[in-house]
């Protein structure tokens, strides 16, 4: 029996998207750019793409999706390219510790390099960031702010729209940018005074290799990769037609059940969470009761979480301690930041679902570490 729970790192592509994207390379091969049928054929599929992830966006036009390789290249296409062509209105820039390292370390190497100003914010409690905090931080030379929609390690959920009201109100050519990995096809996203949107294809059931930019009409954006002028000149290189595609098909399949889906996940992990208080002594649970279902972020006091994950692991279960990006790096800068205690920290495990996890796996799930929390806890002498 194999259960995945490390769906915030990486989600398994859907059957009927495998297919979609293997006929496409059988069929549609064409170079997009090429004038002959087949190339013409290609850029059929890609425009009718654009148009569906446009449509799952609600209020955007096709002509502001600009597709790419993943959300980091997304996250780094938005900062980078944005700042590049906004440089002469500032130099300060708002962003928060509980960023993705693709927007917090870009962010840092700007900071260095470039002489930006990075106000990098602390979340609440509740590990959010407030429309207030932003408000307080906003300054004359302000020129972006970069805030994620979902954070990827304890799923709460910023108040993207009430943020982005707050920052078009204090002046409207400041630059908002919302990374909305962890959210896209699980929430609904308002795409109002939002300027830049960052999506990507694994974490919805496509395959690795496609992300997007939305890039909101007149926004101004420097592209990071010149050449043919693909995709509206905003990334030059060759579309990866098939995996567009593909993930096109992703969206077509989940776009119709989002509200069904997240209601299914937030009933599964409200039990989960309760049958594993009922059934293990000291745990914290690090995700707020606010946050995105798909996400339940724990610690299990007195057991690593590293030598967890690789206990759950010999049983078929496959979780995570943080981002999947910087697991291999020491701490979580998240965690970090909302001054948890070195033992909640140390003790920390993701479990990240997917529209297709149920209730028999977490079950199971918790039985097996009921046994072997009990066994590690006894090893270890805690208590």
């Amino acid at each position: 029996m194999q259960i995945y729970l490390d769906n915030s790192s990486t989600t398994i592509p859907n059957s009927e998207v495998i297919d979609e994207i293997t006929s496409n390379l059988r069929e549609c091969f064409g170079n997009p750019s090429s004038i002959h049928k087949i190339g013409i054929e290609a850029e059929k599929i890609i425009k009718k793409s654009r148009s569906t992830l446009a449509d799952a966006l609600g209020d955007a036009k096709p002509k502001e999706i600009v597709f790419t390789s993943c959300g980091t290249e997304s996250n780094n296409m938005a900062i980078r390219g944005a700042l590049s062509a906004n440089k002469r209105a500032g130099k300060h820039i708002i962003s928060s510790f509980s960023e993705h390292d693709s927007v917090y370390k870009t962010l840092e190497d700007l900071q260095q390099r470039e002489d930006y100003k990075v106000t990098f914010l602390k979340p609440n409690k509740d590990g959010i960031i407030t429309a207030d905090q932003v408000k307080n931080a906003l300054k004359e030379d302000t020129i972006f702010v970069s805030l994620m929609h979902v954070n990827n390690e304890i799923g709460d959920i910023n108040p993207i729209n009430e943020i982005g009201q707050v920052i078009k109100s204090y002046k409207q050519s400041i630059v908002y940018h919302v990374d909305a990995v962890q959210s896209f096809l699980k929430l609904k996203i308002n795409l109002e005074n939002i300027d830049l949107l960052s999506i990507s294809g694994h974490k919805v059931h496509a395959p690795k290799g496609i992300g997007a930019l939305y890039i909101r009409e007149k926004t101004k954006i420097h592209p990071l990769l010149t050449g043919g002028g693909q995709e509206m000149q905003f990334r030059s290189g060759t579309e990866n037609t098939a995996y567009i595609a593909g993930l096109s098909k992703a969206i077509d399949i989940q776009k119709g059940s989002l509200s069904e889906d997240l209601n299914r996940i937030k009933k599964l992990r409200e039990k989960f969470i309760l049958n594993l208080k009922s059934e293990i002594t000291d745990i914290v649970v690090n995700s707020s009761e606010s946050s995105l279902p798909y996400i339940c972020n724990i610690s299990f006091l007195g057991v690593k979480g590293e030598i967890l994950l690789h206990t759950l692991e010999q049983k078929g279960i496959f979780v995570s301690t943080g981002s999947a990006c910087s697991s291999k790096k020491k701490g979580s800068r998240v965690l970090e930041s909302l001054d948890l205690s070195l033992g909640i920290k140390d003790s920390a495990i993701r479990f990240s679902f997917s529209k297709n996890t149920t209730d028999d796996e977490l079950q199971f799930t918790v039985e097996v570490l009921k046994k072997e929390i009990t066994k590690l806890r006894k090893l270890l002498n805690y208590k």
